[in-house]
C-alpha cells in the first residue's frame, strides 16, 4: 500500500476513535446528566434525552469497533466508517442547538474521517 494511501487510512482511523468516544461521552451525558444540555423543553429536536443518548452510546461503540478495524486495514471498516461518520456529521447536526462548539467539532473530524477513508492513491501516478 501506497504510504500517503496508509497515512490518510491511519489518520483516519484515529480519528474515527476520537469521534466514537465523543458519542460515547454525549451518550452518557445525556443519559446521566440531563441539564449538560442547554436546551429547553424535554426533547432534542427529535428524541428524548435517554433515547439521544443510548443511541450516542451505541454508535460511539459500533465507532470505536470500525476505528479497530480501520486501522488494521479491513475493507469492510473502511465501508463501516464512512457510512457511520457521514450519519454522525447528519446526526449531530441536532447538537447545534444544545452543544454548538461540541456538535461543529463532532461534524468537522467525521467530514476530515469520510476524507481519510475515500482519498486514495494519485491516479496519475499509475497506481489504482
Amino acid at each position: 500500500m501506497d504510504t500517503q494511501l496508509r497515512g490518510w487510512r491511519t489518520f483516519a482511523g484515529i480519528i474515527f476513535y476520537l469521534v466514537g468516544a465523543f458519542n460515547v461521552i454525549g451518550g452518557l451525558a445525556a443519559l446521566f446528566k440531563e441539564e449538560f444540555f442547554l436546551v429547553d423543553g424535554e426533547k432534542l429536536l427529535v428524541a428524548d434525552y435517554t433515547a439521544w443518548g443510548w443511541f450516542l452510546l451505541i454508535l460511539g461503540l459500533v465507532q470505536l469497533i470500525a476505528g479497530a478495524g480501520i486501522l488494521k486495514d479491513r475493507g469492510w471498516a473502511r465501508l463501516v466508517g464512512v457510512a457511520l461518520a457521514m450519519m454522525s456529521a447528519v446526526l449531530h447536526i441536532a447538537f447545534l442547538v444544545a452543544f454548538p462548539i461540541f456538535g461543529l467539532l463532532s461534524i468537522s473530524l467525521s467530514i476530515a474521517v469520510v476524507y481519510g477513508l475515500v482519498v486514495g492513491p494519485d491516479p496519475d501516478k499509475g497506481r489504482v
